[in-house]
């Protein structure tokens, strides 16, 4: 069984899929490196392949349940029917149940011959230890920006100044630089926080308030805002501290050095460690709107 780590869109689970590939290609020729072409690869490459299980909750952020795993270990139980191994991918196990993470347990303890496990998630400390205990842990951490930068205008041809923009925005994770490549709406909404943002900096109380109440009637959108959020805070704290570390949010460029030198840098570097606490807090069931409404009066005004 092996554990793969890491952030979203860093390629948790592209890394899992190449490695179903080389374990079962017929084709690998060195072996361990698959060829991508033959039916094997392709039918993996589309999750379809009869030997390749992939387990994950309905939605993102949602709860993968002790069924899901039930069904699985009986798919498990039986042989490969074509390839050389039966592999299980289980995507964001983080998001696992209780009763379905020890449930795994018994399969991590007792793996049926030709069988090979791949669990995905954020972090080890998200997983039950008795879990991660079970497992070979491999930490993907994102690349440098110009890496990502590079790749994705000589491999997926962008112009080079969109290229750098998604590698900067997505903190060197290519698969979060192409998802906001193909999928334009991430950027739009990430748009729209942004410059919510902004308009919250100079806002009344009430405007805040009013904005609170909108932002807490989803809690996965509200973590997803303040994710962009944090990035640009850290930008204006890079700034406000003139370190050469490079900006995340390149192109608010002029909004984050205007605020770096109105805002206090203690002022900003406390804004920063509220809204680390508040997505930490919003994971641990507490009421979201006044979590909210509390975040939204500690920002900082100009």
């Amino acid at each position: 069984a092996y554990l793969f780590t890491g952030p979203k869109g860093v390629g948790k689970r592209t890394l899992a899929i190449r490695l179903a590939q080389a374990l079962n290609c017929p084709e690998a020729s060195p072996p361990g490196t698959p060829c991508l072409e033959c039916r094997t690869c392709s039918l993996i490459e589309r999750m379809q392949h009869p030997d390749l299980a992939v387990v994950q909750s309905e939605h993102e952020g949602g709860t993968l349940k002790v069924d899901q795993i039930r069904s699985l270990q009986h798919d498990l139980s039986l042989s490969p029917y074509e390839a050389l191994y039966r592999i299980a991918v289980l995507l964001r196990f983080e998001e696992a149940s209780t009763s379905a993470a020890n449930a795994m347990l018994k399969t991590l303890e007792e793996p049926p011959p030709q069988v090979i496990i791949i669990i995905t998630a954020e972090s080890c400390e998200q997983l039950l230890p008795t879990i991660v205990s079970r497992c070979e842990v491999l930490r993907l951490r994102p690349l440098a920006a110009n890496e990502v930068s590079l790749s994705l205008s000589k491999k997926w041809d962008l112009p080079t100044e969109q290229a750098n923009l998604l590698a900067h925005i997505s903190g060197g994770r290519l698969g979060y630089a192409l998802r906001l490549q193909n999928e334009p709406e991430l950027l739009d909404n990430r748009n729209k926080w942004l410059n919510d943002l902004q308009r919250m900096i100079s806002a009344s109380h009430v405007e805040r308030f009013d904005y609170a109440e909108i932002l807490a009637k989803d809690k996965n959108t509200l973590i997803e805002v303040l994710q962009v959020w944090l990035s640009f805070w850290r930008d204006v704290l890079i700034v406000s501290m003139d370190t050469s570390l490079q900006l995340t949010n390149l192109d608010q460029e002029n909004e984050i050095k205007y605020l770096a030198n109105k805002i206090n840098v203690n002022k900003t570097h406390q804004f920063v460690f509220r809204i680390e606490q508040t997505i930490v807090l919003l994971g641990r069931n507490v009421n979201t709107r006044m979590a909210t409404e509390v975040l939204l009066l500690d920002l900082p005004r100009t």
